[in-house]
């Protein structure tokens, strides 16, 4: 996207602010923005399997990205099973992080493979002592633990659940629900954000006293991207797939939320490889709004990097708009 608006707008200057929400991406976003150096540790997968996963410390503060221990991106499609996934490895590098000496948690959730509202984390050796210490969860979910719009009935299918695995699991975070209001005298059932990652959310709401923030937000206060709107005349921000769930806290949206907040009336154009849902994207301020992979090519031609760079590219070069002078 930065090598399109440099080939289009030669004379400009542009400033490249990688972002994320909370879910995979904000490791390498912040620890690139807070200058932290990458950690690693001996975690077990969604599946039980031993793995080496990563995070980040700076002074006293550890970034976790739950999906680097318990992420829908470590099992293949036929492995992905909400009932069989355990959180237990997000406990263990929790665990790693506080051994490392580190007591304040930045915690970014999203793809995760589980849904069960941290049991498994919660059985990790040790993890009873960061009880005291600051966990700071970022999300861009306000789903409540249980009901109709919680963790198990609107995530768990995509996580791979039929719908009677839905039922299931949703009986199995009532119980939950219900064992850490007996443990903590929290109850995190109708709790906003609480079902985040599997239910992960309210496990470290009601256990820890965690606190919880929309990621895009909390995201660019910690990249400062404020000070990069300064003198802005064009935003440039996109995604995978844009769609009315992209007005729901995701990346442009935020970044179109704090434009308007304190740009005033900088453009901001939306360049994702699909686009779904125009009308309602353009009327919350997108503009322009360009879909970047042609509608004909194959998914998984369009899913490899190579073409997925120039595809971006070229349709920075053909935006049909032109940031004031």
């Amino acid at each position: 996207m930065a090598d399109g608006a440099r080939a289009r707008w030669p004379e400009a200057e542009v400033v490249e602010l990688p972002l994320a929400d909370g879910g995979e991406g904000t490791l390498e976003v912040l620890s690139s923005a807070l200058g932290a150096r990458p950690m690693k540790a001996d975690v077990h997968d969604p599946l039980g399997r031993c793995i080496e996963a990563r995070y980040a410390c700076t002074g006293s503060t550890a970034i976790i990205e739950v999906a680097q221990a318990v992420g829908l991106s470590l099992l293949s499609p036929s492995e992905r099973n909400p009932l069989k996934a355990s959180s237990l490895g997000l406990g263990e590098l929790l665990v790693a992080a506080y051994d490392e000496g580190c007591t304040r948690f930045v915690v970014g959730l999203g793809g995760t493979a589980t849904c069960d509202g941290g049991a498994g984390m919660l059985r990790a050796p040790g993890i009873e002592r960061l009880r005291g210490t600051h966990i700071e969860l970022l999300c861009d979910v306000e789903a409540p633990f249980v009901g109709p719009h919680g963790a198990a009935r609107v995530f768990a299918p995509q996580k791979g659940a039929s719908p009677e695995d839905v039922e299931v699991l949703e009986k199995r975070m009532l119980a939950q629900a219900y064992a850490l209001q007996v443990r903590t005298g929290v109850d995190v059932s109708a709790l906003p954000g609480a079902g985040a990652a599997g239910g992960l959310a309210g496990a470290l709401l009601a256990c820890f006293g965690a606190t919880i923030h929309p990621g895009i937000d909390r995201v660019l206060d910690l990249v400062h991207f404020d000070d990069a709107l300064l003198g802005a005349s064009l935003i440039l921000t996109g995604e995978g797939k844009s769609d009315a769930q992209t007005l729901m806290g995701k990346v442009p949206m935020g970044v179109l939320r704090r434009a308007g907040a304190r740009a005033g009336d900088v453009p901001v154009a939306l360049l994702s490889g699909r686009i779904e849902d125009r009308p309602a994207l353009e009327h919350a301020g997108f503009h322009p709004v360009v879909e970047v992979t042609p509608r004909l090519l194959p998914l998984q031609e369009a899913l490899d990097p190579r073409t997925a760079v120039q595809n971006l590219h070229q349709a920075v070069l053909k935006m049909p708009f032109l940031p004031n002078s």
